[in-house]
């Protein structure tokens, strides 16, 4: 269970992005989104947080943050002599979070997003054959598809000819509709404008289901009309109240699963309300205050002879070298497909120090 310190810092994060107080009742999980107030800035770099982090280049554009060693062995996570293949950390589960930013600057990079989405899963389905995971995207944007358009019942779209028809968007839910919920009907601009296939009323994925590909691909294509608040998406996404029993992403985030959160802007992200340190803090309470639960992948438009964790205005580098395992990648790389591969490798370590709840 989560500890008092935890209860603390859930209520300090939701306070910064103007979600609700957490011991009073209400409908943020099925509900309408809570007005969103104010946003908080943070120019001071961020370290990490572990006392051995060391941070290592990987090449142009890349920045690794990873642990010391000296805790122990690392584990082959794809061998068969570990039995189920799960490493006892991590009990063999894994929840994957993507927080994607619908800002219209993505779309110059959309198309190495999209072609790098089947390497993601191939690396998923590869290095995790023997684990139980999740997988769950998110958009930055407090709306839903194009407003202007959304206004205009049964009227074409004038600026997206492929916009859901008037019988589907009637048939949006609460969900749908509420920022930090898991995407699987996306509409605008290089969105599929259609509902993805999801099994079982879920808003994530889960190993087994059919058409695993095809399906992430749709919800993962958020479109790029809109904001990118991705701090404030990801506090909401992992919140109790949208994970708990009858929220949007009932059952995603789960105690004893190491989460892989990988977070894709073309900006620093000004517009969030909170900082990344009460990001940080937001984090650290969903996963029972310990750091090494957590791997975190940044596609950013920090420069690429820049380091990350030196930033002084880029609040989602700010936000994720704050952690023992990181990752970071130039969001105009030809191919995401090598940083994601650096991150799913921190995996291994932080499975070898993770302690499940």
């Amino acid at each position: 269970m989560p500890s008092a310190r935890s209860a603390t810092l859930v209520a300090l994060a939701l306070a910064a992005c103007g979600g609700p107080d957490p011991g009073a009742s209400t409908s943020f999980g099925v509900g309408t989104l809570p007005e969103l107030s104010g946003t908080a800035s943070s120019t001071s770099s961020s370290t990490s947080t572990g006392s051995t982090s060391t941070t290592t280049s990987s090449g142009p554009g890349t920045e690794t943050g990873s642990s010391d060693t000296a805790g122990g062995p690392l584990l082959d996570l794809g061998i068969p002599d570990l039995g189920n293949g799960a490493p006892p950390g991590c009990q063999g589960k894994i929840d994957f979070l993507f927080v994607i930013a619908r800002h219209t600057d993505v779309v110059s990079v959309y198309s190495q997003f999209i072609a790098a989405l089947p390497a993601f899963i191939a690396a998923i389905q590869s290095k995790f054959s023997n684990f139980d995971y999740h997988i769950m995207a998110v958009d930055g944007d407090p709306e839903w598809g194009i407003e202007a358009c959304n206004q205009l019942p049964c009227a074409p779209c004038p600026y997206e000819p492929d916009y859901p028809s008037c019988s589907l968007i009637a048939s949006r839910t609460a969900c749908d509709s509420t920022m930090g919920a898991g995407t699987i009907f996306n509409a605008g601009s290089d969105a599929p404008n259609v509902p993805c296939e999801v099994p079982e009323g879920r808003r994530y994925l889960v190993r087994g289901d059919p058409n695993f590909d095809s399906t992430f691909l749709c919800m993962a294509q958020v479109g790029g009309y809109g904001g990118d608040r991705l701090g404030e998406a990801f506090v909401r996404a992992i919140h109790p109240d949208l994970n708990g029993p009858g929220g949007c992403n009932d059952g995603f985030l789960r105690d004893d699963a190491l989460l892989m959160v990988t977070l894709l802007t073309p900006t620093k992200d000004k517009d969030s309300a909170g900082t990344p340190e009460t990001w940080a803090e937001a984090a650290l309470a969903a996963k029972n205050d310990d750091p090494n639960s957590i791997v975190l992948l940044g596609i950013t438009n920090e420069p690429t002879y820049s380091w990350c964790a030196d930033s002084w205005d880029n609040r989602v580098c700010q936000f994720i070298a704050q952690f023992p395992y990181w990752h970071h990648i130039h969001y105009k790389m030809p191919d995401y497909a090598p940083g994601f591969g650096v991150a799913t490798d921190l995996i291994e370590e932080a499975c070898s120090k993770f302690i499940a709840a």
